[in-house]
């Protein structure tokens, strides 16, 4: 019987690929930004993908610090390493598109701005769990630097809203989608796939967590 991992691999695997097709063949370019647009099915998806993993953090930093429980710690800092990577593939995205957009590969802008502020703090918990010899105050002390950085999540998502900033408002709102169909399923298409591929590295990574530990700890798994 295969494992939920091998199922989750397989899945986004295949829908990685569908993303692929649908993001470079199958929608058709932007009326103004042309092709440049497609970049948006690897950016949007990463910063959807930061999110998630910035959540599972936020959750599970909050139970390890309550109950003190390994367990916790290991998706936490599993998350955190993930909410790093994809931060840093959303940064990277925002900057491939914005120098043939915005003539700039970086701006002081709110929403840029906030992202990089992110993927410093994260970086920063992985960098202090690595620096304190003590590994459960290590853990402790990332714990709440990642539960720190979760609050910047709600800076980024509405900066567009409260700063006069140059990156474009939500083109996908409540009650109004300002997108082609075709776009939009490619887009859907996508998020799903960098969803299942969170999960996926997420499960690989606890495991190898648990696996340290049981060797670190002498234990056979």
């Amino acid at each position: 019987m295969r494992s939920p991992a091998t199922i989750l691999g397989a899945a986004a695997s295949v829908l990685l690929a569908a993303g692929l097709y649908a993001g470079l063949v199958a929608s058709p370019p932007d009326a103004f930004q042309g092709d440049y647009a497609r970049i948006m099915y690897v950016h949007v998806p990463s910063a959807f993908a930061a999110y998630l993993a910035v959540g599972t953090v936020f959750v599970a930093s909050l139970l390890y610090l309550w109950r003190s429980r390994l367990l916790y710690d290991h998706v936490a800092h599993s998350a955190t390493e993930l909410a790093t990577l994809f931060t840093a593939l959303a940064l990277a995205g925002g900057m491939i598109w914005g120098k043939p957009v915005w003539g700039t590969w970086w701006a002081w802008d709110a929403r840029l701005v906030t992202t990089a502020m992110l993927f410093l703090i994260f970086a920063a918990a992985l960098l202090v769990r690595e620096l304190v010899e003590d590994r459960q105050r290590g853990a402790r002390l990332a714990a709440v630097v990642g539960i720190i950085g979760a609050l910047d999540v709600p800076l980024i998502h509405y900066s567009v809203v409260w700063f006069r900033t140059l990156h474009q408002a939500p083109s996908i709102t409540r009650g109004e989608i300002k997108m082609a169909p075709p776009m939009v399923a490619a887009l859907l298409v996508n998020l799903l796939a960098f969803t299942l591929l969170y999960l996926y590295l997420l499960l690989q990574r606890v495991r190898l967590e648990r696996l340290e530990a049981a060797h670190s700890a002498g234990i056979e798994p």
